[in-house]
């Protein structure tokens, strides 16, 4: 039986596409390879968002020729974002390079194997788009007892924000129908699903181009309100809203349904009006400080999380402690802060005012430092309360212990048993490690 290894770098939309592709190579009479070297075939799944995402993708490769002197006959491919913005260069650049597959091509990925395992190894670079390939992402591939899933709901971003490459790499905005999202979380959850989280470049845009406002309800809260109904689904989430379109609509149905957890990762990216107008984000410091206000008043337990770009072209000292202000302000449960990264054909690359790393570094640092300031104060107010989690299995970090998430995406590990996993589960806090919490076995 030929063996496939995937690797993927990036967000949680790849981990999503390489389970697709993994599908059907399963399909076809592939098993799926621990390790490379045991492997027919690699893909690397690739990002474009960060520059550093890339080289560790390209070094990676450079490091398979190896393997490939070794067994002629092993297949290497690139497929994701990366892939989609280099295309034939890449097979230009690395002679060992078999498959080039793009980000709405990847369902074409196990026939072009196929045919170069089967043939003359013609060497492919497909990067094409193609209608109604967000509707190709639907199966899945998963693991003894997994109790969480994501779910592919639409591909593509028409915002253009000025530093991101991903409308150019994912394409334009198309979402799928509810009634086959729907289907999907229906038979995830028939194999033992409890939790599924919705993904999209801007999920609360989904399906504006497609499908009408109803009774003053979005697609998108259509859509929550569909998989809210399934059976058996303990729990609801979603990444990643935009502020822009954050509707009050959006802030009602987290409220009011229960399965929907209460946690919204908003990406604000900048605490300066002025450097969210360079980067094209439509929305001011304000705006995103009322949707803030709106969900703590209709949901007194939610968990903001946010995204923060440090370092963007121009951004000025003062700019960057307007940026400071705002996260001691705001006190988010969770930042992913990130120095500003030039890609390749976006404006902000072309901007004038480009830092030094060194000068990106140290503003990174000094963010960090309050935010996670911030997330240790809010994790240590849960000591000695009781939160329900989700047990999902084993813990990354001790192998002792079990992990389970709160509905405010917090990590809790505690020395269960394996008849806890899949539970949901109140359990008492009694001691913040870090940035998880450990719950104490006595009270499960």
């Amino acid at each position: 039986m030929p063996k496939v290894f995937i690797k993927t770098y990036g967000c949680q939309m790849n981990e999503r596409d390489s389970e697709q592709v993994a599908r059907q190579f399963q399909e076809r009479g592939y098993e799926l390879a621990s390790q490379e070297s045991e492997a027919d075939v690699i893909l690397l799944n690739t990002c474009s968002v960060r520059d550093q995402a890339e080289q560790k993708a390209l070094n990676n490769m450079m490091r398979l020729r190896t393997l490939k002197r070794e067994n002629p006959n092993l297949v290497l491919g690139f497929m994701g974002c990366m892939a989609q913005s280099r295309g034939q260069e890449l097979l230009d650049r690395l002679p060992d390079l078999d498959l080039v597959v793009g980000t709405q091509r990847f369902h074409r990925a196990i026939d072009y194997v196929e045919g170069m395992r089967n043939s003359d190894r013609m060497r492919i670079s497909d990067i094409e788009e193609e209608s109604g390939s967000q509707n190709t992402i639907r199966d899945h591939v998963l693991g003894p007892k997994q109790v969480t899933s994501f779910v592919s709901i639409m591909q593509g971003c028409n915002m253009h924000c000025t530093f991101c490459i991903v409308p150019s790499t994912r394409g334009e905005e198309r979402a799928r129908p509810i009634s086959e999202i729907v289907a999907e979380v229906r038979g995830l959850v028939a194999n033992g699903v409890k939790e599924v989280t919705l993904l999209g470049q801007i999920v609360n845009f989904y399906g504006r181009h497609e499908f009408p406002v109803v009774d003053g309800k979005t697609p998108f809260v259509q859509l929550l309100e569909a998989v809210h109904e399934v059976e058996g689904l303990e729990r609801i989430r979603f990444t990643s809203p935009h502020p822009s379109g954050f509707r009050d609509d959006l802030i009602d149905a987290i409220a009011r349904l229960p399965k929907v957890c209460e946690h919204v990762h908003l990406p604000v990216q900048s605490g300066s009006d002025r450097v969210l107008k360079a980067m094209h984000r439509p929305y001011t410091v304000e705006k995103y400080r009322r949707i803030i206000e709106k969900l703590r008043e209709k949901i007194p337990d939610v968990a903001i999380t946010t995204d923060i770009i440090v370092g963007f072209p121009s951004e000025t000292e003062e700019e960057f402690q307007e940026t400071m202000r705002l996260a001691e302000e705001i006190q988010f449960d969770q930042a992913f802060v990130f120095r500003y990264s030039p890609r390749k054909d976006t404006p902000a690359a072309e901007m004038e005012g480009q830092h030094t790393e060194k000068e990106k570094e140290r503003r990174n640092q000094d963010l960090l430092q309050v935010v996670n300031a911030g997330i240790k104060r809010k994790l240590q107010a849960q000591v000695g309360h009781d939160v329900e989690i989700l047990v999902e299995g084993e813990s990354k970090t001790n192998a002792l212990r079990l992990q389970g998430r709160t509905r405010g995406n917090q990590i809790v590990v505690f020395p269960g048993s394996e008849r806890h996993r899949g539970q949901v589960m109140k359990v008492r806090v009694t001691e913040c490690l870090g940035f998880s919490l450990l719950a104490d076995p006595e009270t499960l």
